[in-house]
């Protein structure tokens, strides 16, 4: 929500400057578009982390099931979404400071790279015991095939949870490292002009 409203915010500010509906001074311009930049940047981080969160809460759930309620407890659950949404703040308001610094842009990448990991390995490991489990289930009952029917719902919804989350944020992660190695480039240049549709794509990932 907060980068949709933080995106059509920033539509609306640009379109009524463009039509000379809104008149305000250049450093007025400026300091407000900064504040919605940091807006739309601070949702994406926070984005990025609570998919993180939500699949080491998962994998807590099926692999520590009776001690659920003893690790994962109220004040737990709202310190850390206290902490993701402070250091997503400070992060980008860091990042939109020194946007043009390659340094902040490689640890946004890294951060990117960090989350996709974490939730590649947590996923699979959570689909292998699931898979396990059907197949110590099946060995039991006749016919087999139930095993292998549910190993295949498995893989098909384990590959599209990781694939929209790839497809949806990774061209905006590209975009970054494109900034970072060829900023001049013809084909960077003109991948930079798409760069409201990874914000859109970024926005369905939440959708989906």
């Amino acid at each position: 929500m907060l980068v949709s409203i933080s995106n059509l915010a920033e539509m609306l500010f640009m379109l009524l400057l463009r039509h000379g509906v809104l008149v305000m001074r250049p450093s007025i311009v400026r300091h407000m578009d900064s504040v919605i930049d940091m807006l739309i940047c601070s949702s994406v981080v926070s984005s990025l982390s609570f998919l993180g969160v939500i699949a080491v809460d998962r994998y807590i759930t099926i692999f520590y099931a009776l001690r659920y309620h003893s690790i994962m407890t109220l004040q737990r659950a709202v310190v850390t979404m206290a902490s993701i949404w402070l250091a997503s703040t400070v992060s980008s308001t860091v990042l939109i400071t020194y946007y043009r610094s390659n340094t902040i842009l490689l640890c946004l990448i890294s951060f990117f790279l960090f989350m996709l990991v974490l939730m590649l390995v947590l996923y699979i490991h959570m689909f292998a015991l699931a898979r396990h489990h059907l197949h110590s289930i099946s060995s039991q009952q006749k016919p087999p095939a139930a095993h292998r029917g549910g190993s295949l719902k498995g893989a098909v919804t384990l590959t599209i949870l990781l694939g929209v989350f790839f497809i949806c944020w990774g061209p905006f992660f590209f975009h970054l490292i494109l900034i970072v190695t060829c900023p001049t480039n013809p084909f960077c240049t003109c991948f930079f002009s798409y760069f409201n549709l990874f914000l859109i794509l970024i926005i369905c990932n939440s959708v989906i």
